[in-house]
C-alpha cells in the first residue's frame, strides 16, 4: 500500500491498463476494444489511448466525481460457465450508450494474467516470471514488488486507493465473484480504519459462503466467508436473492451469523416489506454507509441469462431497484460492483439476445449505483 499520491500514481500506471484492455487478447476483440476507446477518448490507435489514459490519472484528486470505476476482468475464481471476464469491456459500452446521463471517473482495467487468481497459491519462481511479463522488470537489480494475480493486484490497488483518496469510493466491474473479496475486504478495512460502521448489501441467487472449494479457500462460492472477520459484526452482511443453495436459510444464518432474504421471501412479502425490515435492521445496528455488491444472478434467468450460473424463480430488476432506492435514499452508499456478466455465454432461448439482455439490465443497476456513490 502507498500512502504517497506520487507512488499511488506510478503503481497504477503500471498494474492497470486503459478500460477494456484488462482482457489479455492480440486480434480477438480488438474491435469491440477499439469501439469502447473511441467513445472514451476518441482515439483508436492503442498508443495514443495508453497515453491519453496514464494522463488522465494525474486528474483523479480533482476528478468531481465519487465513483470511480474498476475493470477486473478475470474468471480464474469461477466454477461452472466461464466468460465473465469479457464483463468489464461490455458493460462499459453499454453503460456508455444506453445510460450517458451516468458518469464516473474511469479508472481503467487491472492487467490480468488469466490463468492466476492470488499470489499466495504460487511459489517464488512463478511469481518472478510474472513480475517480468506484466512489468518488464528483466534487471535483477530492478525487481518489481508488485503483485501478480488479479485478486492481490486489486487489493493492492484498492488499498492505495483508499488511503490516498478518502472521499471516492470504487465501483467495480468483474469478473466472477471472487473479485469482490479484495474489493470489499479493501473497503472494509479503510472504513473501520475511519471508525465508519458499514454494511455489505450482496444480492445473489447463491449464498457464496463455502469455506473452501475443491480446496481452494478463494473463489466465486467463498468470498463471503473470508470477509466477514472485517465487518463489525457478521450481521452486517445482508444477502437477497438467495434460492440456490443445498442448505435451508437457519443453517447460513446460524452458522455464519449473517442475515438473509430469500428470493421466495421477496416473491410472498413484497420487496418494499423487505427493504422496511433491511432499512430498520440497518438504523438499529448504528451503520453509517453501505457497500453493495451485485451479482447479476440475483435476477431471474428471464433478464440474466448470460452468466455463469442463470437461476430460475429470481429476483425482477424493479425488485431490485426498488431495494436499492429505499437503501439509497436512508444510508450513503459508498462502494458497490456488479459481478458475473459473462457477455458470450447463452443459456436462454428466449427470441432476443441473452447478452443484449443481461447487459441492458445490469447497465440499468450499476447505472444507479454509480449514480448514488456520486451523491
Amino acid at each position: 500500500m502507498s500512502n504517497n499520491w506520487n507512488e499511488f500514481q506510478t503503481q497504477l500506471e503500471n498494474c492497470l491498463c486503459p478500460p477494456g484492455n484488462g482482457v489479455f487478447t492480440v486480434n480477438t476483440a480488438k474491435e469491440r476494444k477499439e469501439a469502447l476507446h473511441q467513445k472514451l477518448y476518441n482515439e483508436t490507435e492503442q498508443q495514443k489511448v495508453n497515453a491519453l489514459w496514464q494522463s488522465s490519472l494525474k486528474e483523479l484528486p480533482k476528478s468531481e466525481h465519487k465513483a470511480v470505476i474498476l475493470g477486473i476482468s478475470s474468471d480464474c475464481g469461477g466454477g461452472i460457465l466461464r466468460g465473465a471476464n469479457w464483463g468489464p469491456l461490455l458493460l462499459r459500452t453499454t453503460l456508455v450508450e444506453q445510460q450517458p446521463q451516468t458518469e464516473a471517473f474511469d479508472m481503467g482495467d487491472i492487467r490480468i494474467i488469466p490463468h492466476l487468481l492470488h499470489d499466495k497459491y504460487l511459489n517464488d519462481g512463478t511469481i518472478e516470471n510474472c513480475q517480468k511479463a506484466l512489468y518488464k522488470k528483466e534487471d535483477e537489480n530492478n525487481k518489481s514488488d508488485y503483485a501478480v494475480s488479479p485478486l492481490s493486484i486489486t487489493e493492492d490497488v484498492c488499498d492505495s486507493f483508499y488511503a490516498n483518496l478518502t472521499d471516492k469510493g470504487i465501483f467495480g466491474i468483474g469478473g466472477d465473484h471472487s473479485i469482490s473479496y479484495p474489493l470489499t475486504k479493501s473497503f472494509l478495512k479503510a472504513k473501520r480504519d475511519r471508525g465508519i460502521r458499514t454494511a455489505i448489501i450482496h444480492f445473489d441467487a447463491h449464498t457464496d459462503l463455502l469455506v473452501e472449494r475443491l480446496g481452494i479457500d478463494l473463489c466465486f462460492g467463498s468470498w463471503c466467508t473470508h470477509i466477514l472477520e472485517y465487518l463489525p459484526d457478521p450481521s452486517h452482511l445482508i444477502q437477497i436473492g438467495i434460492r440456490s443453495s443445498g442448505k435451508p436459510k437457519t443453517h447460513w444464518e446460524d452458522t455464519f451469523g449473517i442475515k438473509q432474504h430469500w428470493a421466495h421471501e421477496i416473491q410472498e412479502q413484497g420487496a418494499q416489506k423487505i427493504v422496511d425490515g433491511i432499512i430498520a435492521q440497518l438504523k438499529r445496528d448504528n451503520v453509517d454507509e453501505l457497500y453493495v455488491s451485485f451479482d447479476i444472478d440475483a435476477l431471474d434467468a428471464k433478464w440474466a441469462s448470460a452468466t455463469g450460473t442463470p437461476e430460475p424463480d429470481g429476483m425482477t430488476p424493479d425488485e431490485s431497484l426498488l431495494i436499492l432506492k429505499a437503501l439509497s435514499e436512508q444510508f450513503p452508499i459508498t462502494g458497490a460492483d456488479m459481478m458475473e456478466i459473462a457477455p458470450f455465454t447463452d443459456s436462454s432461448l428466449m427470441g432476443q439476445s441473452s447478452s443484449e439482455t443481461t447487459l441492458k439490465e445490469g447497465a440499468k443497476i450499476s447505472a444507479f449505483l454509480i449514480d448514488a456513490m456520486n451523491k
